[in-house]
């Protein structure tokens, strides 16, 4: 879960704003994708109805959202075969969110992260859920789950959102519920015992606890009073989920016997890849499309980063794709495509 991780801001997910009806990202993305899961466009965004074209600039965003966050699966699961789940998770976090407030501070001035003990103890708290309760569980169920069928599961998050929606008083109105109920027959089949082959059930246990507290945390920041800058959320909840995971790996002594020496090249060229491009290129693209696109448009990536994520882990790990894992993974996929198209409508 990338990762992101975080979109634009003061919206939940400003780091990683995912629209109510979207899946999550990876990591770094966590206050924009919030937001979007929390399904609060941004208040200039463009408006989703009517038909209109966008621009190669539009479309080149989507694209590196749709590919960037679908290939972090592979990079976590590359990153695990070598290093520790946890603190290689607090590497990334810690490494992503101090860059990003370098860049802050050198384009718009230290003021720009600039926030009250309210607002930083909301970005903390999200940060909190969205990277050590949902990528570091996913990042931990890596070591036994392959990549694709994480994506896959991790994939059912739009339909949790629309729950807590209701449970709000909300009403996403009844294709969301349909989708819902696709989202979670889908999850029934990708976890039934026995239908994934090797994969240990705990593994699948793990991503689907991950799934639930990424969207808590997504659906909280739109609630939390959050800092007024959305990238600066973000560096906030990065530092805070990236010490968290770091000081849970400490906790349990993935620090002993770790030896830097036998980190294979793969594993941290992935851990770059993850920080540069997962949490910072891709999330930029991301935070930049909710203002320029209609959120119905860029909340796709929810059905397409799964897709991206099994053919990786296909075409370069040599993950099987058996046909229970295909079946589950089309109609969970089918699910957030009906939550996509119904909050489009609305």
């Amino acid at each position: 879960m990338t990762s992101p991780a975080a979109e634009p801001a003061s919206d939940p997910t400003a780091s990683d704003a995912v629209p109510a009806d979207a899946a999550p990202v990876d990591a770094v993305e966590p206050a924009a994708s919030a937001a979007a899961l929390a399904g609060s466009p941004p208040a200039d965004a463009p408006p989703a109805t009517g038909r209109r074209r966008f621009g190669a600039a539009v479309w080149a965003a989507l694209g590196i959202v749709y590919v960037v966050w679908g290939s972090t699966y592979l990079g976590i699961r590359v990153v695990v075969e070598t290093m520790p789940p946890f603190l290689s998770a607090g590497v990334r976090f810690v490494a992503a969110g101090l860059l990003l407030a370098l860049l802050l501070v050198c384009r718009y001035g230290p003021g720009v992260l600039r926030a009250s003990r309210a607002q930083l103890a909301s970005a903390a708290l999200v940060g909190l859920l969205l990277l050590l309760g949902g990528n570091g569980l996913v990042v931990l169920a890596e070591t036994t789950v392959p990549s694709g069928l994480a994506a896959l599961l991790i994939a059912v998050v739009p339909a949790w959102v629309v729950l807590l929606r209701t449970a709000f008083g909300e009403r996403p109105g009844r294709g969301a519920y349909l989708g819902v109920l696709l989202g979670l027959a889908g999850l029934a089949v990708l976890t039934l015992p026995g239908i994934s082959g090797e994969v240990r059930v705990w593994g699948v246990l793990t991503v689907m606890t991950a799934t639930l507290m990424w969207s808590l945390g997504s659906f909280a920041s739109s609630r939390l009073p959050m800092p007024g800058n959305p990238f600066a959320a973000s560096a906030y909840e990065m530092v805070a989920g990236g010490v968290a995971c770091a000081l849970v790996g400490l906790a349990r002594g993935e620090q002993r016997g770790l030896d830097l020496g036998a980190v294979s090249a793969r594993s941290w060229t992935a851990l770059g890849y993850l920080v540069v491009f997962g949490s910072l290129i891709a999330f930029t693209a991301y935070a930049w499309l909710l203002h320029h696109a209609p959120l119905s448009l860029t909340a796709t990536y929810a059905y397409v980063n799964p897709v991206v994520a099994v053919a990786l882990g296909a075409l370069i790990l040599g993950e099987a794709v058996s046909r229970p894992i295909a079946l589950g993974g089309a109609i969970v996929v089918g699910g957030v495509c009906l939550i996509v198209s119904t909050e489009r409508r609305g």
